[in-house]
């Protein structure tokens, strides 16, 4: 038995699968721009630049010893150079950045992604700092200066630097430690520990106290560390460095001859005051091992931390006759040198009235 359709019949069918047919299309794009949608929000969130330097293209990122995370987020949200904190968390998780957090500086320039920013935060991959000191004269002013450029705060430094103990490990006493601290310019990671800025500065004092440097100071009868007492009192009797081989040549001429050092910069230490500007007698009587106006021979340990070019001073002394030198009455920052008392008298005297002249401290 055959049945045919009728073209009514047919005809709604075929609008009917149309129908289908566009539907299946239109979901076909939703699904795809659903996904695509989706896409470009995960792909925005890693790869999209999500640092803002307000006014500059880079800066630094400071994370300190032990931090996790949310101490490193706590930190980030501090700063304020992160656009979309809860972007950056999404994408720390998912490169499991809280199992690989390192302390330390990190550069950050503006226009990093997520990506960018946490592959190098986990990388631990830190800039280096530029650790400068100098003219410096106790070991309060060596913790405070070096605390404001590491991790190392002032406390934990100054506590190793008053230890006996560790001043004796490293080949010292309590007096003599600060010889260990050559001034110069030094590279460290921020994150450095107290401990570690010690070690790396015996480090540096053995590279300086060359084979060179050693034998100088053989030749001319004293150890490095004597050396740098020496070179502490020069330190603080001249800013200019084109003389300080003649003040030096002046206290290597007395020590051999067996005379005092008389050096001012000693009582004011003495003293604990370094802005004497003018010695009386009273200052000279203090009872003390720095006191070279009392005592023969070097003091305990250096009055400051020695420049290098006052420590190459000692080791490249001036071979003359002078035993002595005043100030000059000129205010110039140089001395007048003299071989005799008498001449040393006559510039005293005019440096003395200049003084005077000045209405400085009064007389003596």
């Amino acid at each position: 038995m055959c049945f045919l359709m009728s073209n009514s019949k047919k005809n709604k069918i075929t609008k009917k699968n149309k129908y289908l047919s566009a539907g299946i299309k239109v979901l076909i794009v939703t699904v795809i721009f659903t996904c695509g949608l989706i896409a470009y929000r995960f792909y925005s969130k890693i790869y999209s630049p999500n640092v803002y330097l307000t006014g500059k293209q880079s800066d630094y990122f400071y994370i300190p010893s032990g931090s996790d995370l949310n101490q490193v987020i706590a930190l980030a949200l501090h700063k304020g150079f992160i656009v979309d904190i809860e972007s950056f968390i999404w994408v720390s998780k998912k490169k499991n950045y809280k199992n690989h957090v390192h302390p330390g500086k990190y550069k950050v320039t503006s226009g990093m992604s997520n990506n960018e920013l946490v592959n190098h935060l986990r990388s631990g991959e830190q800039e280096p700092v530029r650790v400068v000191f100098n003219y410096l004269r106790t070991k309060e002013q060596l913790a405070s200066k070096i605390s404001h450029q590491i991790e190392a705060d002032s406390l934990s430094l100054i506590k190793l630097l008053n230890s006996d103990s560790i001043a004796v490990n490293y080949g010292f006493d309590q007096p003599s430690f600060l010889s260990m601290f050559i001034p110069n310019t030094y590279e460290f990671y921020w994150n450095t520990s107290a401990d570690e800025f010690l070690k790396r500065m015996e480090k540096e004092y053995k590279r300086f106290w060359n084979n060179s440097r050693t034998a100088k100071a053989e030749e001319i009868g004293l150890t490095p560390l004597q050396v740098g007492i020496l070179a502490s009192i020069i330190e603080e009797e001249t800013v200019k460095n084109d003389e300080k081989t003649n003040i030096a040549g002046v206290y290597l001429n007395r020590l051999k001859q067996g005379k005092k050092l008389e050096a001012d910069p000693t009582v004011k230490f003495a003293w604990g005051d370094y802005f004497l500007r003018r010695i009386l007698k009273k200052h000279l009587k203090i009872n003390s091992p720095y006191n070279t106006y009392r005592i023969k021979g070097l003091p305990p340990g250096p009055i400051s931390i020695p420049s290098i070019p006052s420590i190459d001073a000692v080791l490249n002394y001036e071979h003359h006759d002078y035993l002595y030198f005043c100030a000059r009455d000129d205010f110039s920052g140089y001395h007048a040198f003299a071989k005799t008392m008498k001449q040393h008298q006559i510039n005293a005297r005019k440096y003395q009235a200049a003084l005077n002249k000045k209405n400085i401290f009064g007389n003596s």
